[in-house]
């Protein structure tokens, strides 16, 4: 292989200019190599271009102010709604079904008649108590006066009462059992399963139904010990179902004062009582739950808060210029951030264009219906740019 000739390389060198002239302008539109460096580990100290560099570009922002507010913490942990109460309707006789009353999915009140058995093996026992303690009534009355006239002893006249009594009790067992052919509901809710068909013959103690009432659904959460702060019976929770993305609002029905040595958690039960028909009992949720709160704290938007080499730090606008401003950051939620340090209420933070900023940059404030519109003609330009 022959060494190339002066000629040669001379050419390959015009040959490369024009590329590499072309990349270094591809370049500065993207931001450049300073721009690139802003947001790195080798930016200058204080964010500002090198002494002597090029103008940073005028980027335009949007801006909010720092306002003074509540901000909370929050636990939050998923868990199944579970129905208030839940019943196993079971016989309390032996016999045949006679009929069926109520269905599943049918709403029923307390009280209300579900399925009848057979009853005529327990009207006869009830008809047959009924028959000897009216013999055993009679027996005492006459047993009462020949006791009175002195002519019987008090043993006999006991025993003679005792059986008496023994006649009321049977004939009160004989009619409970009557009242128990007809089965009725123990509390108002919804029949969620039937276990029994007409004709079908069952033992004392079968399971007949299964009752559950939704009035109110409950949501058991167990919070960490450490994270157990200012959680109080009636406080307002947030849940959203996760199947329907319903969002329901319920109350801390129970705080249960003792600490789980297992887990190191403490039971909080939740209730709901309003909430879509969409929402059933073994639906899961996303329950969110305040743990802390700070009624008057110093507030920016979340997005404000940027992070810079493990500092985070916001862009405060003075005038026409952006300004680095580190910060300390406490309570987060979805929407703000509370500024503990370094920032005053009423500032002007950067909230939209902030990431692409370098400290010292000049920026134009635009209002929303500009800032939209910019966003829409950037947007149109980066279609036609990848097409």
């Amino acid at each position: 292989m022959h060494e190339p000739t002066p000629k040669t390389s001379e050419h390959r060198h015009h040959r490369a200019a024009p590329a590499l002239a072309l990349a270094l302008a591809a370049l500065a539109a993207c931001g450049g190599p300073d721009e690139a460096a802003s947001n790195g580990p080798g930016r200058r100290p204080g964010g500002g271009p090198p002494e002597g560099g090029p103008q940073l570009p005028t980027v335009a922002v949007a801006v909010a102010p720092a306002e003074r507010g509540a901000i909370a913490t929050y636990y939050r942990a998923t868990a199944s709604l579970d129905p208030d109460k839940r019943a196993d309707v079971l016989a309390r006789v032996s016999g045949v079904v006679e009929r069926v009353v109520a269905e599943e999915g049918d709403r029923v009140a307390a009280g209300q008649l579900l399925l009848v058995i057979e009853d005529d093996e327990y009207r006869h026992r009830a008809t047959m108590a009924r028959v000897d303690l009216e013999k055993q009534r009679a027996r005492f009355a006459r047993a009462e006066k020949i006791f009175a006239q002195g002519l019987s002893s008090a043993e006999d006249f006991d025993a003679i009462r005792t059986d008496m009594a023994s006649a009321e009790a049977a004939l009160e067992l004989a009619e409970l059992e009557l009242g128990h052919t007809r089965v009725a509901a123990p509390f108002a809710g919804h029949v969620v399963r039937r276990f029994v068909d007409p004709g079908q013959t069952v033992a004392n103690g079968a399971q007949l139904y299964t009752l559950v009432d939704m009035n109110r659904l409950l949501a058991r959460v167990f919070i960490p010990a450490r994270e157990f702060r200012s959680i109080r019976p009636d406080q307002p929770v947030q849940l959203v179902v996760s199947s329907t993305g319903d969002r329901l609002t319920g109350r801390i029905d129970l705080v249960n004062p003792l600490v789980d040595p297992d887990s190191g958690t403490i039971k909080i039960t939740v209730e709901v009582t309003d909430y879509p028909e969409t929402t059933r009992p073994g639906d899961f949720v996303e329950v969110s739950i305040v743990t802390d709160r700070h009624d008057d704290s110093l507030l920016v938007p979340r997005i404000a808060v940027v992070t810079d080499r493990g500092q985070r730090a916001v862009f405060v606008v003075d005038g026409t210029t952006a300004r680095q401003r580190p910060v300390e950051v406490g309570f987060e939620d979805e929407a703000n951030a509370e500024v503990v340090a370094g920032l005053e209420a009423g500032e002007l933070v950067v909230v939209q264009g902030q990431r692409a900023l370098r400290d010292g940059q000049p920026v134009n404030v635009l209002d929303a219906l500009d800032l939209d519109e910019a966003s829409a003609v950037g947007d149109r330009e980066g279609g036609a740019a990848a097409s």
